[in-house]
């Protein structure tokens, strides 16, 4: 059995709300990981899976809502924005570290798909991150973007339409919203099928609102997440497939890394990753070997 506490914490302007899971025995001060998931999700989506797992495995694992997304507070709503979901992980470790039944000095880190970029970010900022697990990661620079959105023009297409976008928020409050997912808007963040975000058994629920803020392309498209590896010095590891989102971003991301560093190449689609079996059991497994290694009292 697991303990399960809904908890909010300070995040500057906003207050965030998270489940803290606990394992049901906790005898000592304990190591503890933040979790975090894809580019607009909500904590439903796959870090409680994932946060679950970890406590499981003798953990305590906080997985929450940034700011402006899910239960927590922020305006304006579902905007992606890389700093502010950095700052986010931030004050996350923070409400762990005054927790009195969490070691501050074992704390680490866990991002599935998107959130591989902003907890790589956190560690190469925040040295209270001690150990750094990357699942199905999305690692990105300009060219990688380029390739993945239809070429530098597509890129500038997308950048001028969140200056527009951003301008008119700024000018009337509206925020200009499309589809994160879906197979027949082509206006869509992912304009294509598929199934687990519009599959209600799987992501596609209502806690899940499936809009992507169009001021927000410039931020997530200049991102440059690649850069970010010479400033990792913590153990890190990746688990990943080549089946899954830009293989060759985690093999550029594995290689600039300045720490510690293990891979995993193991089988899948990106999706599998997020809910389906054997790859969670897998990811998590792995991930809580790493962390016995490396979060040591």
């Amino acid at each position: 059995m697991l303990s399960l506490e809904k908890v909010t914490f300070d995040a500057g302007d906003a207050v965030l709300t998270g489940n803290l899971y606990l394992p049901d025995t906790v005898d000592a001060a304990l190591p503890a990981v933040v979790v975090a998931g894809t580019w607009t999700s909500v904590k439903e989506l796959m870090a409680n899976r994932y946060a679950e797992r970890l406590a499981d495995r003798g953990y305590a694992a906080l997985s929450f809502d940034f700011t402006g997304f899910g239960e927590s507070q922020g305006e304006p709503r579902e905007v992606e924005r890389p700093a502010q979901k950095v700052a986010d992980i931030s004050h996350a470790l923070a409400f762990l570290a005054a927790r009195p039944e969490i070691d501050a000095d074992r704390l680490g880190a866990l991002g599935i798909c998107a959130a591989a970029m902003y907890m790589s970010a956190a560690t190469a900022a925040d040295p209270r991150v001690k150990s750094l697990v990357l699942v199905a990661p999305w690692l990105h620079d300009a060219a990688i973007c380029r390739d993945a959105y239809g070429g530098a023009e597509k890129v500038a297409e997308l950048i001028n339409a969140a200056d527009t976008a951003r301008e008119t928020y700024r000018t009337t409050g509206a925020v200009e919203y499309v589809p994160v997912v879906s197979a027949t808007d082509p206006r869509a963040a992912m304009p294509m099928e598929i199934d687990f975000y519009l599959n209600p058994d799987r992501g596609g629920g209502s806690v899940w609102p499936n809009r992507f803020a169009v001021m927000a392309w410039r931020d997530w498209l200049t991102y440059d997440a690649i850069a970010l590896a010479p400033r990792v010095t913590r153990p890190t590891l990746i688990v990943h497939s080549e089946d899954a989102a830009i293989p060759d971003g985690t093999r550029r991301f594995h290689a600039g890394l300045a720490g510690p560093k293990d891979i995993l190449w193991t089988s899948g689609t990106q999706f599998d990753f997020y809910d389906r079996e054997p790859q969670v059991t897998v990811a998590a497994d792995t991930a809580a070997a790493h962390f016995a290694r490396t979060l040591r009292g």
